[in-house]
């Protein structure tokens, strides 16, 4: 959360003229419900199940820009199975970045939009000491810029230079 996955994705997408699906939205349109709803009523297991068949739907596309989900690599093989489908890039930024550009935008997020900023800092600290052994995973990984246009770029080099 934070770490711009969709901006970089959009960005990407417009530069290399592939289609960009972000992960949620398309769980959105094929269930026609938010993801709180989906919680709501399926749990979290129910979620990470549809998740898990969205990511293989959309990673049967061709030549797509995928922009999952934070939790999205930490359930069942997922990460292993985006790394055999396709290349995998992990924006590694650090928590008072992520932090930094989250406390300005709480108010969009449901799960952390009544949490103090000592409180969240501490969510954002622990959910990447539990995630980041899925994400080290990631085929290509880097601590972009603060503004994400070196992402941008970077990413698009790899993926020209992987074409070859």
């Amino acid at each position: 959360m934070g770490s711009g996955k969709s901006h970089v994705g959009k960005k990407l997408s417009a530069r290399l003229n592939i289609p960009f699906i972000d992960l949620d939205d398309y769980i959105v349109r094929q269930e026609q419900k938010s993801i709180n709803q989906i919680f709501q009523e399926k749990g979290e297991a129910g979620f990470r199940q549809i998740e898990k068949q969205c990511l293989i739907n959309t990673g049967k596309m061709p030549n797509v820009i995928i922009g999952c989900g934070g939790g999205t690599p930490c359930f069942f093989n997922n990460m292993e199975w985006m790394n055999e489908n396709g290349a995998t890039y992990y924006l590694n930024y650090p928590v008072e970045i992520l932090f930094h550009r989250l406390k300005t935008r709480k108010s969009r997020r449901p799960l952390i939009k009544d949490m103090d900023d000592s409180t969240l800092f501490s969510f954002i600290n622990q959910k990447l000491n539990e995630r980041s052994k899925y994400y080290l995973k990631a085929q290509y990984q880097f601590t972009p810029d603060k503004n994400g246009k070196e992402a941008v770029d970077v990413i698009e080099a790899w993926v020209l230079n992987s074409q070859k």
